[in-house]
């Protein structure tokens, strides 16, 4: 297959090389994840081997908390990576999350670049559309979407700082809310309500609450900065407005703590942004994340050195996960997640507001 001259492609291939290989991270503000501390415990009275890192997430198990968070889609290069991903969270057990599949509403021969169950056919697979998409998709089409590509829930990714800056984006975004309403009532399998990198705060939290979403991906700031992935593709005279916002968004430590506090309960929280240690993880999970996905780090381990460098990156994180596991005494992720922490600095002081953002509303 020729390569595809469309504006959508273009992105796509854009987005792949600055992930891979620019200066796309935040600059100044960080995940948070440095303001959780555990607290040693010096007699786990556990053996590494004995502990127990599997979950159920989304009604299906796996072997540690973790997912390939969703990344690409819609070139010959993405369906390399898709598959090249998939397969490895195939053979060690964790998730794998779709890029954007607004490519397959285009051209329906794009849905190669999108279908791994070739290759991770028991996979937790997560498909992916944007939320302005969706808006103006009726109910039976985003069900077509997910079926073709055989995901078990539909991710709804909310990106409205990243429309704002790309050239050509989005810049209406009314009518998402009622989006993510409709598809949860009406699609048998779970939509996840996913941002892209610049997290979720109270307000945010508690409408998609209140709207009956129960599957939150928070994917904070302070990893991937995609305002900054699309200042780079603007014109060189057209980036002060990408610069100004570079930095914008709620830490990924941040939206999770957010998220767990709120009422109806999220059943699911997956924390992603800036995760790329197994000691990340685990701190999410303490914060109340049940699963933790990382995208970037694995994307550039995977372009660097192929199959190999990413399954050596992930087993690093799996090592890590079970060390934090063991010298906090936690058993299993059930234990983990209440494994005593201290919260410090910063994100102290995101809990102290979500604290009265939560009296605020009761009055």
């Amino acid at each position: 297959m020729p390569d595809d001259p469309s504006p959508i492609a273009q992105r796509k291939a854009d987005h792949i090389q600055l992930c891979a290989t620019g200066d796309v991270g935040f600059h100044q503000k960080t995940t948070l994840f440095e303001d959780v501390d555990f607290i040693h415990n010096a007699l786990p009275e556990l053996s590494v081997d004995s502990i127990d890192t599997s979950v159920v997430l989304l009604d299906k198990r796996l072997r540690a908390p973790i997912l390939i968070a969703a990344m690409t889609g819609g070139t010959d290069r993405a369906r390399e990576i898709n598959l090249g991903l998939a397969e490895i969270a195939e053979e060690r057990g964790y998730g794998f999350g779709l890029g954007s599949q607004r490519p397959m509403l285009l051209a329906e021969e794009k849905t190669s670049t999108f279908a791994v169950r070739e290759v991770a056919p028991t996979t937790l697979v997560l498909g992916n559309i944007g939320a302005v998409q969706a808006r103006s998709l009726p109910t039976d089409a985003i069900a077509e979407l997910s079926a073709r590509v055989g995901a078990d829930a539909m991710c709804v990714h909310l990106n409205p700082a990243m429309e704002v800056i790309q050239p050509g984006g989005d810049r209406d975004f009314e009518g998402v809310l009622a989006t993510l309403e409709r598809l949860t009532a009406e699609l048998p399998w779970p939509i996840v309500a996913k941002e892209t990198g610049c997290g979720i705060g109270p307000a945010a939290a508690l409408r998609l609450s209140n709207a009956g979403v129960r599957h939150v991906d928070v994917s904070g700031a302070g990893g991937t900065s995609w305002v900054a992935v699309e200042t780079a593709r603007t014109e060189a005279d057209s980036r002060s407005l990408g610069e100004a916002f570079r930095e914008w968004g709620v830490p990924t430590a941040a939206s999770v703590a957010i998220a767990r506090r709120m009422r109806p309960r999220f059943k699911t929280i997956i924390a992603t942004g800036g995760v790329s240690t197994g000691l990340h993880v685990a701190k999410a999970i303490a914060l109340g994340a049940h699963a933790a996905g990382i995208a970037r780090p694995v994307l550039q381990a995977f372009v660097a050195g192929g199959k190999p460098a990413a399954v050596r990156l992930l087993a690093q994180v799996e090592a890590e996960l079970r060390t934090a596991m063991l010298l906090t005494g936690s058993r299993d992720i059930a234990a983990l997640r209440k494994a005593p922490h201290l919260t410090l600095g910063r994100l102290r002081r995101y809990i102290q507001l979500t604290k009265s953002f939560d009296r605020d509303r009761r009055r």
